[in-house]
Formats: C-alpha cells, sequence, structure tokens
C-alpha cells in the first residue's frame, strides 16, 4: 500500500474517535426483554422494499435508498453509522461486495447530509480486514468521503452465549460491541448469494457471521497461536439445526437497522464463496431487514420454507415475511425473478426441518 499500513489504518479508525466513544458495559438482555425492545414490526403491518434493476452498481445502490431519504435521516439522527460490507473473502470479489456499491452508499448518506460520522467496519472471514479494503479498492473511496474504517477485531467486544449441536450445551463467542450497541445505526451492505449451511444468504446473515471476532494472534496455518479462536464457526453451531437457531438467537442483539442487498451479479450453486455469477441486475433495501431478505429469496426462486432461521426470526415477529404484506417501490418484482442453482449439499443443510431423534411418551 502507498498510503495506508496498518499503523495508519488503526489510527485512522480505532484512534479517531472508536477508542474515545462510549461503550456500553451491559450484559446481553433476557430473550423476551429483547423481543419486546426488537419486535417492533408486527406481523399485520406493511413494509415497503425498494427494486431497482441496472448495470451500474453505485447508481442502483444511490436509487435504491432515495424511497427511505426521510426515514433514514430521522432514523440516524446524531447516531454514528456503521456501513458493514460483506466480505467474506479477501480476494474473491464475486463474493464480496463491490467498491462501487460501496461507494453510492456513501454518496447518497451525504446527499442527506449524515456523512459527518460514518465508520466502516468489517472482520473478515480469512484474514485481516485491511487487505481486503485493499484489495477491492475501498480505501480511496474512504478517503474521498473523509468516513472511518475499522477491522472489528481490533476494537471493543463482549461475549455471547451459542448453542453448540453436538452435546447441545452453550458456548462462548466473542463479538464487537460496536455492533450490539444501539446508540449506532447498522447498514448491512449484503450480496445476493446462495450458501452451503442455511441455503441463502441475507442482510441478517452479514451482520450476525461478520460481528464475531478472531482473538489476537489468530492465524491460519503456522501463523496461529495456540489457543487463539476464529469464533465466527461459533455460530455455526456444528450443525445444520444450530446454525439456523443461532442466527434467529442472536438477530435479537446483532441485526442491521437498515438492509440492502447487491444483486447486480449474483451467485448460486456453491456459495457464499464457490458460487458461480449470475447476470441478474437488481438491487433491493429497506428499513425492515427481514421483508429484504424475504424479497430476495423470492428474487432467487427458492422455497422461502427452506430458510430455517428466516423461518424463526418470522415466527417470533422479527420483521415482515409475508410477501403479500410487503410494499415493493420500483420495479415489478414478478419480472425480475430467477431459478438460483441451489449449493450441492443442499439436502444436508435441510436437516433443521427434522427432529434430532424420536422422543419416548414416557420422557414427558
Amino acid at each position: 500500500m502507498s498510503k495506508f499500513d496498518r499503523r495508519d489504518f488503526l489510527r485512522a479508525s480505532l484512534f479517531g474517535g472508536i477508542a474515545a466513544a462510549a461503550v456500553p458495559s451491559y450484559a446481553m438482555n433476557t430473550l423476551a426483554q429483547s423481543a419486546n425492545a426488537v419486535a417492533s414490526t408486527a406481523l399485520d403491518t406493511t413494509s415497503r422494499v425498494s427494486l431497482v434493476t441496472g448495470t451500474d452498481r453505485a447508481d442502483m445502490a444511490f436509487r435504491a435508498l432515495q424511497p427511505f431519504s426521510k426515514e433514514l435521516a430521522q432514523a440516524i439522527g446524531n447516531k454514528r453509522v456503521i456501513i458493514k460490507p460483506n466480505l467474506v473473502s479477501s480476494t474473491m470479489q464475486l463474493a464480496a461486495t463491490y467498491a462501487e456499491t460501496f461507494e453510492g452508499f456513501l454518496e447518497f448518506l451525504k446527499s442527506i447530509d449524515k456523512l459527518e460520522n460514518v465508520l466502516v467496519c468489517e472482520s473478515a472471514a480469512d484474514g485481516p480486514a485491511l487487505p481486503a479494503f485493499e484489495n477491492y479498492k475501498y480505501i480511496p473511496i474512504i478517503e474521498k468521503y473523509k468516513a472511518k474504517m475499522l477491522d472489528l477485531d481490533e476494537g471493543p467486544t463482549q461475549d455471547i452465549w451459542l448453542l453448540n449441536e453436538l452435546n447441545m450445551r452453550p458456548m462462548s463467542c466473542r463479538v464487537s460491541s460496536l455492533m450490539t450497541d444501539r446508540n449506532n445505526f447498522i447498514m448491512s451492505v449484503a450480496r445476493l448469494k446462495t450458501h452451503d449451511r442455511v441455503v441463502v444468504t441475507g442482510t441478517l446473515k452479514n451482520i450476525v457471521v461478520g460481528a464475531p471476532i478472531k482473538d489476537p494472534g489468530y492465524g491460519y496455518g503456522r501463523d496461529r497461536v495456540a489457543g487463539t479462536r476464529n469464533h465466527k464457526t461459533s455460530v455455526h453451531g456444528n450443525g445444520f439445526r444450530a446454525i439456523n437457531f443461532n442466527i434467529f438467537n442472536l438477530a435479537y442483539t446483532l441485526r442491521p437497522d437498515f438492509a440492502f442487498i447487491d444483486g447486480c451479479t449474483g451467485m448460486e450453486g456453491d456459495g457464499p464463496i464457490n458460487g458461480t455469477a449470475v447476470d441478474h441486475k437488481v438491487s433491493l433495501a429497506g428499513m425492515d431487514w427481514l421483508a429484504v431478505d424475504r424479497v430476495a429469496v423470492e428474487l432467487m426462486g427458492v422455497d422461502t420454507g427452506k430458510v430455517g432461521y428466516m423461518n424463526f426470526c418470522a415466527d417470533a415477529g422479527l420483521g415482515q415475511f409475508d410477501l403479500s404484506k410487503i410494499e415493493i417501490v420500483g420495479e415489478t418484482l414478478a419480472n425480475h425473478v430467477k431459478s438460483y442453482t441451489l449449493s450441492r449439499n443442499i439436502e444436508k443443510q435441510l436437516e433443521w426441518l427434522t427432529p434430532l431423534k424420536e422422543r419416548a411418551d414416557s420422557l414427558y
């Protein structure tokens, strides 16, 4: 890098305002308490999702956000804006959020005068975030709009508990406190992709799996310090049932305040990394992340009954999942549905639909 090294990266991000900010030191609320706070979108209400088409990712992002200008300006208020791209791979562009999409986001925030306190955060799955920001040419855009950036692995953290399917015991997971702090306004910038664990990825999963950090010293192969962990693997829960439950359960603590999905080029097959491209030319956005993810599943021609964590969230009233109660703003949804090929292990993924085992009546 010619302008940024690791020290500059941290200085421009962590020491440029993050470290000085107060991070709440609270235990995770109980499920019932969180449900009361989160379920602001009742199942009998209508949610809006914008759907745009095109080939210019920056323009598509800007236009997808425009219908929510007033709502976003009001919801952001004086909060810090955290933009979470999807950089599951730091080297494979098809799997990651494009810089053009990211620039359209920042240009939109500039248009509503909400560019003053913007932080771009990521914890890449395959290493530090800085190489990913560099490889995908994020840094010149961040400089242009005077935003800040942070590797979530370097920021404040808190411990949460998840389900381990192997022994049905809780296991710890360390996540970024910045992503759980409701004083921040979290914007999820996801990609339209199939998935090899939960059928389809989406805006919620982008936050839930991005927030867990890698311990200091965690590396790959010989570079790994003994005893360090990649906490993202804890979300997977060692099973197809547990990963769906864990994503649902974490939605009470980790969730986007605004959801966006770039489907200009989608991914089908063995996503979220090893799939193949789908020329789809769509983008969608909305204030209700579950409604956005629901429309995304429809656009991909996927049976919604197969996506466990989304159904769990719908049952809990965490957003609108009924397509008849989602108002599509812009393009006509039916005109842009494609049939995505699912991962080769789709039958294994659907284990969440079946019981672990039959229980004898004597147990009750």
